[in-house]
């Protein structure tokens, strides 16, 4: 059953001209199935606005698109209508500091975090070769850290500190200032969430 915020996005991006979305958003149409071509997380997405649903044939695509689904297909949609051509700004920010991000760290909205420290702290190259997996880059922060494409504008990154003497594990996910202009702050959250249960 669909969601009425998810019914709301595809009603949205029905009505938007093709060219447009694919500027903003970093996608391709397809004339002849009018379907719409995204990368997420490496892998190939097909959306359609008329039968309202997204599809892949890409390896990895069932977690994304079915077991992860439904933070999947909320994030895809709103990204698609919600998108801007706007480049990254390079700062980097904690979802803390975003207008509202408490958001975040509140009961059910709790980002996995420490279920990441827990999976990779001692296990480095795991994280990395997951990421890989993911088409994720490596960056230079923490002790390893990747940049995820859940959407080709909105990079979200994940930096672990392993385990030492003092003190344990921890891991952190942060956002390009830019990923306000895209998406609201509830499908923020919910591209972060997705973003970390895909590497889980």
């Amino acid at each position: 059953m669909m969601s009425p915020g998810e019914e709301k996005a595809w009603s949205i991006l029905s009505g938007l001209e093709p060219e447009e979305v694919c500027r903003n958003a970093k996608a391709a149409f397809d004339e002849k199935s009018r379907l719409y071509r995204l990368e997420s997380f490496g892998m190939n997405l097909s959306i359609s606005p008329a039968e309202r649903s997204i599809g892949s044939s890409s390896q990895g695509s069932d977690l994304l698109l079915q077991r992860l689904g439904y933070f999947a297909n909320l994030s895809t949609v709103w990204y698609m209508v919600g998108a801007r051509d706007i480049p990254f700004s390079g700062n980097l920010v904690n979802p803390l500091n975003l207008r509202g991000g408490q958001l975040f760290f509140r009961g059910t909205h709790v980002l996995p975090l420490d279920k990441i420290s827990l999976r990779y702290g001692g296990n480095l190259e795991g994280f990395l070769k997951k990421g890989k997996e993911l088409g994720a880059q490596q960056a230079a922060y923490g002790d390893a850290s990747l940049v995820l494409f859940p959407f080709p504008r909105v990079p979200v990154y994940v930096i672990i500190w392993k385990e030492d003497e003092e003190f344990p594990a921890r891991s952190d996910l942060l956002f390009d200032s830019s990923c306000e202009h895209h998406l609201a702050l509830d499908i923020l959250w919910s591209t972060a969430m997705m973003s970390l249960l895909i590497l889980l």
